[in-house]
């Protein structure tokens, strides 16, 4: 696969996002969930599929992931990747409020850092409920407070005010920290025990410059105002944030890398 340019952003997230922060989080999830062998595992909202390839070694060749994602690039990416060892992936397109699965079909249903993106997070949960089988269990991970993230906080406050809005408008991977709201979420949608985890890690991103620009275009993705400028607009706006996380960036500089502590609420929930 080409390396990643900022117009193929599934390939982007992969080489870019995935090593530096989103596989360091998948192996904490996976701590926690602690797959057995033979399992059938279900990763929702998988994105490139990095929860989906850590979890296959654990079922073992018996066992049997499935990973779902909406979006067909993110698929595309996963399923050109090398195979992991351990259970085959089944790579599936679909909706997660809407799992197209059978009831009770899965022992263990896991979700990295997708549960803030969907439109009705209720619905999702309960899907989740839906299709674990009895005494199967539910994780997902989310990030704490934007607060607690200054790399983070600098660069979405750029960049809203660049575009006029709210800050609330582009943190969305940042919107579903409070942890009472995280255990309702699953309480509600009936499961018998839920336990709000609290867990960090390190995340290193290679490139500082690169970072800002790259995480930049992802904050801003979903925004409509973003995606209505026009390609010299968008630059100068991507500049823009750049010149003013310099500060911020050399602070957390280590090296040819930025690194810095990431948090994050781990909901473990059984039926």
């Amino acid at each position: 696969m080409n390396q990643p340019q900022p117009n193929h952003p599934a390939e982007m997230y992969e080489h870019y996002f995935v090593p530096a922060m989103f596989l360091p989080w998948a192996k904490i999830l996976l701590r926690h969930a602690a797959p057995q062998s033979k399992e059938c595992v279900l990763d929702v909202a998988c994105g490139t599929g990095i929860v989906a390839r850590v979890a296959a070694p654990f079922v073992g060749a018996e066992g049997q992931v499935v990973a779902l994602d909406m979006n067909p690039a993110m698929l595309a990416v996963a399923r050109a990747l090398p195979a992991p060892s351990g259970a085959a992936i089944a790579w599936r397109e679909g909706n997660a409020m809407d799992l197209p699965f059978e009831d009770g079909a899965f022992d263990l249903v896991l979700c990295q850092h997708g549960l803030p993106f969907f439109p009705d997070r209720a619905g999702a949960v309960r899907e989740m409920r839906r299709v674990l089988a009895p005494g199967g269990r539910a994780l997902a991970i989310v990030l704490q407070a934007l607060e607690r993230h200054p790399v983070f906080e600098a660069l979405m406050v750029s960049v809203a005010r660049h575009l006029a809005l709210p800050v609330s408008a582009v943190m969305t991977p940042f919107s579903l920290s409070d942890a009472g709201e995280l255990r309702a979420l699953f309480t509600s949608a009936g499961f018998k025990t839920v336990e709000i985890r609290l867990e960090t890690t390190t995340v290193q991103f290679p490139d500082p410059a690169r970072f800002v620009t790259l995480a930049a275009m992802s904050s801003a993705a979903a925004v409509p105002a973003f995606g209505q400028l026009e390609a010299p607009e968008r630059a100068s706006l991507l500049d823009s944030v750049r010149k003013e996380l310099e500060s911020t960036i050399q602070q957390y500089r280590d090296g040819d890398a930025i690194s810095f502590p990431m948090f994050a609420h781990v909901a473990v929930a059984t039926t």
